[in-house]
């Protein structure tokens, strides 16, 4: 057992929810704030879950997901925005609870709830599928392009998993105006795409061959 690579996990996941917890709760003036414990159970339980099972399984993977130091620059930017996109959208939702702005209908917040669940496990058949899947753009040196099961229907299947994960987020933390904040999510998503693949032609072999071959980016049909 790497105790070390354990210690790392532990860490990330306990500042994760606390972070989370702290961004949501804080704006709502209370914990009595039912969306904000939905969501927070629908995040970190399957995240705890998966963790254990990648780091029993597949250490090296988890290693690589820990990795979230970008070496390219637009990337950073895409990063920093990310971040601060989603503390605002966290605080406004915890705003919204706490003066009552808006308030979605609860079947609205259960089908947010069963989108996030299925695009959770969209995310982690991902993460079966390729073991070369970091979350910064880079290559291995013994990297072979993946064109099988999802990554035969798009190129990017985690970012499709994403923006549906993202996107349904503050649906079930009953905030419309957060949800506007994270429409910024998918335009985000298009310019770290736009990098990420001059990066993946210049040096994975076989990619140029596998973009011809997958024509769609995110959303078959589509992009």
């Amino acid at each position: 057992m790497d105790s070390g690579l354990l210690l790392q996990a532990t860490k990330k996941f306990v500042l994760g929810l606390l972070v989370v917890g702290l961004l949501i709760f804080l704006p709502a003036g209370t914990i009595d704030f039912p969306n904000g414990w939905l969501f927070i159970g629908l995040l970190f339980i399957p995240m705890l879950i998966m963790g254990i099972i990648i780091f029993i399984k597949n250490p090296a993977l988890l290693q690589k997901r820990l990795n979230a130091k970008e070496k390219e620059s637009e990337q950073k930017l895409v990063v920093l925005l990310s971040g601060l996109m989603f503390i605002s959208a966290f605080v406004l939702a915890g705003l919204n609870y706490r003066f009552n702005l808006t308030k979605l209908p609860s079947i609205i917040v259960t089908i947010s709830s069963i989108i996030f669940l299925l695009a959770y496990v969209m995310y982690i058949e991902v993460l079966r599928e390729n073991e070369y899947l970091s979350r910064t753009i880079e290559v291995d040196e013994n990297q072979k392009v993946i064109d099988k099961g999802l990554y035969g229907i798009v190129r990017h299947p985690m970012y499709t998993s994403t923006i549906f994960l993202f996107l349904s987020m503050p649906l079930i933390l009953g905030s419309i105006y957060s949800f506007v904040i994270l429409l910024i999510y998918p335009i985000l998503i298009a310019f770290r795409i736009r990098n990420e693949e001059k990066v993946l032609e210049h040096e994975l072999d076989g990619y140029r061959e596998y973009k011809n071959k997958v024509n769609y980016k995110i959303f078959p049909l589509i992009w």
